[in-house]
């Protein structure tokens, strides 16, 4: 081949390879350009287009994070809850439109479940590819907990974390009630059921003692084991930091508990330069529901009555559906109800209709109880967990910040178990008894006239405290009581009655402890046992279900004027709610107790844990 052969077919290759081919697969790849810039660390890969606005979705948790269904509340609508905040998180993970979270925590008061559910929601955010950034002016431990799930964090300089670690409160009564002239007499079966002891004692006994030391260490490796594995920190630097409890936004800086030191307007020409944009904008309050509440004008009395109506939402529309059975609050016989301000209390009528309407939709292939309760009424709990056997479909529980006695009760009859690391479950065992204030009416010129018939007439007399007679009664039923708990839960864990009874006694646990010792199946969110009935119900892990929360919510009108007791005791409770908490929240808190107490223990067995527990 002549010298002028080989030049024309190298300049041939040389054309061919300069040409702009592309193949099929690459066609829209080779339209979009590459913006590429060259720095002294350039590897030579082609850098993304510098993007000329980038937009962040803005989220600010603060306060409570109430779960359950929708409230029929007339305030339900301008308050976040739990599923709803979490739905926010999850739309902006999905919007194409958004670059980023940024969380800013303004005093979020969640419990240990719910910290576990925001921080899931968060990673999956984070599995998008997208960042979230944290912000906070102060932040305590709830706070700093959800923030570590975050890419970073950043505090003000004047800022401060707050990290003080645990502590377990319970108010003991004994000595005001000696003052009194009140007598508490109660009856519980389980070494570790301490409920009764803040009104029989002036301090815990031995065996609620150890177990609530149990719980809070518990409860303190998680919070250390979370710190440790979300920063890059070691262990000792954890635990001394808590140790410490409060530390300014440079101290914390200097150990890595954050990562920014930055007024709100510093990180936002910070997150400009990171996400390298012309523009950075926040989408505040993003995908928050926009409430009307201007009542001015001619139509403003309608929109107020409505409102105040409440709205269910309405059902989910036909095709495949996981119905979220929302069991929140201390459950008693009856129907669920609610006061003005949302609080609300468990009726054993309510879920087990929802749970009987679920069951009954073709379209709802799998159920998922999702429990918040201290416990309450034993005859209640037995009822749910009657109609939670008889089910025909998958049933899941998920456990939230608490599952407890009456709470675990209902669970034991599901097919499988979630909970949250933080959950306090357990509590096995039940209490009964009763306050009597005869000395007390003595000593204010109360006095009393009594006729009976019948040895233990005064077994629910406020007057005095148990006979011997009366004792043993209320003992024997309470013990039948705790035999059924225990061989049905035995039955439900699939477990030896032995092992289950040494790990009743009222016992408290973690989730992380409940899940070692056999009384939850796993450790998981919501968003997990969702998945699991979806798996029981034999659906694909990505075939798309509907979800349905029941039950639907009470019409507040209804609630209000649906009989005369209703009225009564809504009128009481706003009353009362004013009253107490303008003169005291301490005073406020109690009354709110006692009111509770009165209605649950209008039945003689109850299972609950002590719900006045306060960890801190």
């Amino acid at each position: 081949m002549s010298k002028t052969s080989i030049n024309f077919v190298t300049m041939l290759a040389l054309l061919l390879l300069a040409m702009p081919w592309a193949v099929a697969d690459d066609e829209k790849t080779a339209k979009q350009p590459v913006e590429k810039t060259v720095d002294a660390k350039d590897t030579g890969e082609p850098k993304p287009a510098k993007l000329t606005k980038a937009r962040l979705a803005y989220i600010t948790l603060s306060g409570a994070t109430p779960e359950g269904a929708p409230s029929g509340s007339p305030f339900a609508e301008l308050t976040d809850d739990l599923a709803t905040i979490i739905g926010r998180i999850e739309k902006a993970a999905e919007d194409d439109k958004i670059n980023g979270l940024v969380i800013e925590f303004k005093g979020l008061a969640a419990g240990y479940g719910q910290l576990n559910e925001l921080r899931a929601a968060i990673a999956r955010f984070r599995e998008s590819g997208k960042k979230v950034h944290a912000y906070m002016e102060s932040g305590m431990t709830p706070d700093y907990l959800v923030a570590t799930a975050c890419n970073d964090i950043t505090l003000p300089e004047s800022g401060s974390l707050m990290v003080p670690g645990l502590r377990v409160e319970t108010t003991f009564y004994k000595g005001m009630f000696e003052v009194l002239g009140v007598k508490a007499d109660f009856i519980h079966m389980g070494e570790a059921k301490g409920f009764a002891e803040s009104y029989t004692r002036r301090g815990w006994s031995q065996p609620v003692k150890e177990n609530l030391t149990s719980l809070v260490d518990s409860l303190y490796e998680h919070i250390v084991d979370t710190i440790t594995s979300d920063r890059p920190i070691r262990r000792k630097q954890v635990i001394d930091a808590i140790d410490i409890g409060l530390l300014s936004a440079s101290k914390a800086k200097e150990i890595n508990l954050i990562d920014r030191v930055a007024y709100g307007d510093e990180l936002k020409e910070q997150l400009t330069k990171e996400y390298d944009a012309d523009e950075l904008v926040y989408v505040l309050n993003y995908g928050k529901k926009k409430v009307d509440t201007d009542f001015s004008g001619p139509t403003g009395m309608f929109k107020l009555l409505q409102l105040l109506s409440g709205t269910s939402g309405g059902k989910a529309s036909s095709g495949k559906k996981i119905a979220v059975v929302y069991a929140v609050g201390p459950i008693m016989s009856g129907k669920s109800s609610s006061d003005l301000f949302g609080s609300s209390t468990l009726g054993s009528d309510t879920i087990v209709k929802a749970l009987h309407d679920a069951n009954e939709d073709d379209d709802v292939v799998a159920i998922v109880l999702r429990i918040d309760s201290p416990g309450g009424s034993a005859i209640a709990s037995d009822m749910m967990w009657r109609e939670i056997e008889t089910l025909d479909k998958p049933i899941v529980a998920s456990m939230g910040d608490t599952a407890a006695s009456g709470g675990y009760y209902i669970a034991m009859g599901c097919d499988k178990i979630y909970a949250e690391p933080g959950t306090v479950t357990g509590s096995i065992g039940v209490v009964g008894g009763k306050i009597a204030i005869g000395r007390l009416m003595d000593r204010v010129g109360i006095d009393t006239g009594v006729i009976s018939r019948g040895k233990n007439s005064g077994l629910f007399s406020i007057e005095t405290g148990f006979t011997a007679s009366e004792r043993d009664v209320f003992r024997s039923n309470m013990e039948e009581t705790y035999e059924q708990f225990t061989s049905k839960a035995a039955a439900g864990r699939d477990m030896p009655i032995e092992k289950l009874r040494d790990l009743a006694g009222g016992k408290v646990y973690t989730g992380i402890a409940a899940k070692a010792n056999g009384l939850v199946d796993e450790i998981g969110t919501l968003h997990d046992a969702i998945a699991e009935a979806k798996k029981l119900a034999g659906v694909k892990a990505d075939e798309k279900v509907k979800i349905e929360t029941l039950p639907e919510p009470v019409d507040f009108f209804e609630s209000l004027f649906g009989d005369n007791e209703a009225e009564k005791e809504v009128a009481i409770k706003i009353g009362t709610q004013f009253s107490m908490e303008q003169l005291s929240p301490e005073l406020a808190a109690i009354a709110k107790k006692a009111r509770l107490m009165q209605q649950m223990f209008k039945e003689p067995v109850v299972l609950t844990m002590p719900f006045d527990l306060r960890v801190k």
